[in-house]
């Protein structure tokens, strides 16, 4: 494990170092809510990450224990990215990144997508991260499974 460098003792700070940077929450929202787990996945997005940015935020998510790197058992040349309970752990996060952006974020850009999911999800958020973390895990479940 390499050695971290944090810019204080801030728990807040510190997270952000973690995830805070532009593309690392998109990846976790991509896997968690659109069921992305291989490079080839991620690139395709609309996101349009670069290759080399995504390589280097994979290896940051697995180096922090965010996610953890996989073979197929069909295909051993294809690399899968899993969330492990602690990227789990920002599902919350997501949900109220959707939830703030849903409520504050369409004056600025009117093209933002509508997903009516989200009002459920306002008024049930334990219950909507539960869902969400219950579906990613069956998703992967399905994907790790030998053919």
């Amino acid at each position: 494990m390499m050695n971290h460098s944090f810019r204080c003792k801030c728990g807040v700070t510190s997270a952000i170092d973690v995830v805070g940077d532009k593309w690392t929450l998109v990846i976790v929202k991509q896997m968690l809510i659109e069921g992305k787990s291989t490079f080839k996945d991620f690139t395709e997005s609309a996101e349009a990450i670069a290759t080399n940015i995504l390589s280097s935020r994979l290896k940051s998510l697995e180096e922090f224990n965010l996610v953890s790197k996989h073979k197929l058992p069909n295909n051993k040349k294809t690399n899968i990215y899993v969330l492990t309970e602690k990227g789990l752990a920002l599902a919350p996060v997501i949900l109220e990144l959707s939830l703030w952006s849903n409520e504050h974020m369409r004056e600025y850009h009117p093209g933002l997508e509508k997903d009516e999911r989200l009002d459920w999800a306002k008024e049930n958020k334990e219950e909507a991260i539960h869902l969400a973390v219950a579906e990613y895990k069956a998703q992967i479940g399905l994907s790790l499974s030998p053919t």
